[in-house]
């Protein structure tokens, strides 16, 4: 009597043993890379670009562990930005901090208060839904622009507010940013990896599938949406928490800019969305990239113009991003070696004089 015969599913071309020791040596040879990129290459330009760059990364890879695990794409993460950024500020001078490494120790304690800060947003605009959680978070992005001109007691409106002055000297200046920049990049593409692979990861991808069925099997969608909202709020917060110390002082329409929500998204959409090296390769190549045309195309916002063409085209020709869409040529490719590498009859064929049944099992010759 024929049995039905089940269906083996095909292994993952890229999960295999030694792609993944691959992986693994590549990202420890790109992390001594960073490590020692300030001190091989030594021009301040440089370095300054490379800070800039690692903030991006951490800031992206924070957007992304809500908006690319969730679906919900926010478009107000510039206001965890700036309350970091004015967080620091007040800390350092209501301490009466001295400039120098010891200051740094005011980062997490920033991300915290910008954390703070994201609870009741979050509250708030993750009572909507998808679209109208767009237009939410846009609209309370302004809102805190405008109290940021208007709140004089804590963020000295459009006269800003200054930071102590660090001691370092020029060639080294860029260096100890750098270093602090490249702490907060990695924690935060750490968190999205342990978020990615931890049952609350999976919640939040249930989710993005289908937030309706996730609820009814059970997923607590609000908590899980707030607690991944507060925590992009936290590593959002350090990234501003740097950059106001870098500057020297803050101003309302530099630590709250518009610019600065469409970017790590199209970071994140460049590289791939809900991925966790997407918003790092799309930090990697945007940045430098957005800094050259600044620096060379001073002029008429051209890199502006730029970014929002670079967005389009994105979207129109490669909306997986570019680490889905290699991944996805490169799994072809090693199914098609493998396929093309496999002898034309294979020890489960059938021998021959036998005839096949409907259920593909192999049975004897009929007379």
């Amino acid at each position: 009597m024929a049995s039905s015969a089940s269906l083996a599913v095909p292994a993952d071309p890229l999960s295999g043993r030694g792609l993944s020791m691959v992986r693994r040596v590549l990202l420890g040879a790109l992390v001594l890379f960073a490590i020692v990129f300030p001190f091989v290459f030594t021009n301040p330009a440089t370095t300054s670009i490379a800070m800039f760059t690692l903030l991006y990364v951490g800031a992206s890879s924070a957007w992304n562990t809500f908006s690319g695990f969730t679906g919900y794409m926010a478009l107000g993460n510039a206001v965890f930005y700036g309350s970091g950024a004015y967080a620091f500020a007040n800390l350092a001078s209501h301490l009466h901090l001295n400039g120098g490494m010891g200051i740094f120790a005011l980062v997490p304690v920033a991300g915290l208060i910008a954390g703070l800060v994201a609870l009741p947003v979050g509250w708030l605009a993750l009572r909507t839904r998808r679209h109208t959680f767009v237009v939410i978070t846009i609209a309370i992005f302004f809102i805190f622009q405008l109290l940021a001109y208007n709140l004089h007691a804590l963020t000295n409106g459009s006269s800003g507010m200054s930071l102590p002055i660090p001691p370092w000297d020029a060639q080294t200046y860029n260096t100890y940013f750098y270093l602090a920049a490249l702490v907060v990049a990695v924690v935060a593409v750490a968190v999205a990896w342990v978020v990615r692979r931890s049952s609350f990861g999976l919640e939040l991808l249930a989710i993005r599938d289908d937030e309706d069925r996730a609820l009814g099997l059970g997923v607590r969608t609000t908590k899980v949406k707030l607690a991944t909202f507060v925590l992009t709020g936290f590593l959002t917060g350090m990234c501003g928490a740097i950059y106001a110390y870098y500057l020297g002082s803050i101003y309302p329409p530099f630590a709250f800019e518009a610019i600065f929500d469409v970017t790590i998204a199209l970071m994140a959409f460049f590289g791939g969305l809900g991925t966790i090296s997407g918003p790092v390769i799309g930090a990697l190549i945007l940045e430098p990239v957005q800094q050259y045309i600044t620096l060379r195309f001073t002029a008429g916002g051209f890199s502006l113009i730029a970014f929002g063409v670079l967005f389009l085209i994105v979207i129109r020709f490669m909306p997986e991003g570019i680490v889905p869409s290699l991944a996805g040529v490169l799994r072809r490719r090693l199914r098609a070696r493998a396929e093309g590498g496999a002898s034309p009859q294979s020890s489960d064929s059938p021998p021959p004089g036998t005839t096949v049944s409907a259920a593909g099992v192999a049975g004897g010759v009929r007379s």
